[in-house]
């Protein structure tokens, strides 16, 4: 193949799926500057619109034909942003305060962990599969962080006192399960755009019902859930199958 045949690099950046990364980040910024001003629920729901933003700017590049290595890392700075830095803030400004010292501290290990999970995932896409991410994707962490603090607003004034504890301990945890090795489900393999079961559309009428009916409870539930599923599925499930195949091999081999 002569030089005149071969493809020649994108220089410039597609606008579209690169305008929604940016309103992405926009999101975040508006997030940090809207806690800074006390206003903690309108900071979270900035954060969970980046996160809809995150899940459409590739979808769109996909669908368009437009990704790009460019894409890719504006993508992983946007996120830093919006679901690494505004989350860290947001529970400094919501409760973290309280701790001082250690506050700063824990809601920076989250910060740092979510850097340390995007810069993983950079250099390691080449060398691992579509099906699970290793270690907890950072929208996720972000979101989680906002659900509860939603949820926590439910709370009986008894647990006031419990509150801020809590927040201290939702940082340090969900940093490490950013950097850990617990497998968490991916759903790249669920194509949406293909024909599925009439069952999987009613399942997810019915999971939308449900955060509609009650989205202070469900929407921290959900989050709650998938966090759980990566553990139960990285130490109790995978452990078990690696046992089962390897009594199975030893068989075929008497």
């Amino acid at each position: 193949m002569d030089n005149a045949q071969r493809k020649k690099p994108v220089r410039g950046a597609y606008l579209l799926p690169n305008m929604l990364t940016t309103l992405s980040m926009f999101l975040g910024f508006l997030s940090m500057v809207w806690a800074g001003q006390g206003r903690f629920e309108q900071a979270g729901m900035a954060i969970l619109a980046s996160a809809l933003m995150d899940g459409l700017d590739g979808k769109v590049a996909r669908l368009t034909n437009t990704a790009s290595e460019f894409g890719v890392q504006y993508d992983s700075l946007a996120d830093l942003v919006a679901f690494g830095l505004a989350p860290a803030i947001l529970l400094w400004h919501w409760q973290l305060c309280n701790f001082g010292r250690v506050g700063v501290a824990a809601a920076f290990i989250f910060a740092a962990c979510g850097a340390l999970r995007l810069a993983r995932f950079n250099v390691s896409t080449a060398v691992t599969g579509k099906r699970f991410f290793m270690g907890l994707p950072i929208p996720a962490g972000g979101c989680t962080v906002v659900t509860f603090i939603f949820f926590a607003a439910l709370f009986p004034e008894a647990l006031n006192t419990v509150t801020p504890y809590a927040a201290l301990a939702l940082a340090v945890a969900v940093g490490v399960l950013m950097v850990s090795r617990v497998r968490y489900f991916s759903f790249k393999e669920y194509d949406i755009l293909t024909a599925h079961p009439v069952r999987s559309m009613l399942a997810f009428l019915f999971l939308l019902a449900l955060v509609v009916s009650v989205p202070r409870v469900f929407g921290f539930v959900y989050c709650a859930l998938y966090i759980a599923g990566g553990l139960i599925y990285t130490f109790y499930i995978l452990p078990r199958r690696d046992r089962k195949l390897m009594r199975s091999l030893a068989t075929q081999d008497e």
